[in-house]
This record gives C-alpha cells, structure tokens and sequence, in this order.
C-alpha cells in the first residue's frame, strides 16, 4: 500500500493503449462495498478470497495492466499465476514513504491502529521476502511518477518481450496456447 500502484498502472496503461485494471476497485464494485466495509463486515479472509477470484477470472489475459493489492501475493499460487499471465512489476518503497503517503487515509482497513508506523513495519516485514520474489522491484521513493512510469514501461518492454518468446515456445511444443498474453501485475 502506498507505493504507487494505481496510478502508475493507470499512467502505464494509457501509455500503452491497455485496459487498466485495480484488483480493488473491481472489487468494490462487484460487491457494492469499500475494501473497508469488505474487512469490516466480512473480514480479511473473505476479501482476500474475493482477489483470488479477481486474478483467476476477473481480467483479460491480454493488453491490460493490472495494480494488485499489497497483499495478494501472498496467498499460495497466486505470484506463479500471475507470472505465468504476464509480466510482474513490484513497485517498492521504504515504510517512512509508505506511512507518509497513507497516513491521513481512512479507507485502508490494515492501518486502522493507533500505531500505524509499527503496523506497516510488521505487514512489510512479513511481505518483503514475496515482494522481492514476486518481479522486478521498481523503488517509487523519492521518485518523479513520469519517472516511475518510465522504468516501468522498460521493463515491459524488455520482459514482455521475453515473456512473449517463452509462451511462444511452450505452444510450438505443445505445452502452452501461445496468445503471448499481455497482462501487467503491479503488486506490492
């Protein structure tokens, strides 16, 4: 949370002519709810079902980007689902950054606690070891968001292509449907 990933995917998308996608929204929508509500009157379990789903079904496999939650990679599968439908960007930054973006933000259910700084510093201890596995890391401290989003469209860009060549291969030898799909995960 707090990294950047909505706006990032939404600038990617644009630049890219992509459907842009956040596994947050779609979810809010399809339950009429906030993530918050969703946490509140569901719990943490049943939202985290509902981001399972999303990344099983609720997207097109090709020319979209994608900004995850925070949290989804860490349910098992997920991360190797998400590589095998595309290219993986984690966007990344320190946990200072992360509660001065979030601090003065209500709608994020984990940081609702008295001690936010201590909050975030225990959920990215537990996460980073996922997130540093989960793509390229790209550090959004300190940094211009056209600068972000630059780093990001590289990495597309020479990883897309990567990805495109090995699901290419697995189809000509059987082993996959070889649509090169085009789907951008921004977790983290």
């Amino acid at each position: 949370m707090g990294t950047g990933k909505s706006t990032v995917g939404r600038a990617v998308a644009a630049r890219l002519k992509f459907q842009s996608f956040d596994s947050d929204r779609i979810i809010e929508r399809a339950q009429g709810r906030s993530v918050a509500e969703i946490f509140e009157t569901s719990g943490e379990r049943a939202f985290r079902a509902m981001e399972r789903k999303f990344i099983e079904s609720g997207h097109p496999e090709r020319r979209c980007v994608v900004a995850c939650g925070g949290g989804l990679v860490m349910q098992p599968g997920l991360l190797g689902l998400m590589k095998k439908r595309g290219v993986v960007v984690c966007l990344h930054a320190s946990v200072e950054t992360i509660l001065e973006r979030t601090h003065a933000h209500t709608h994020r259910p984990l940081l609702n606690v008295e001690d936010q700084f201590e909050r975030i510093r225990m959920i990215y201890a537990r996460r980073e070891p996922i997130y540093r596995n989960a793509g390229t890391l790209v550090l959004t401290d300190g940094q211009l968001l056209a600068d972000v989003i630059t780093h990001v469209l590289r990495i597309y860009r020479r990883e897309g292509a990567e990805f495109c060549r090995v699901r290419e291969g697995r189809a000509a030898s059987g082993g996959g449907d070889g649509r090169g799909a085009e789907a951008r995960q921004f977790p983290g």
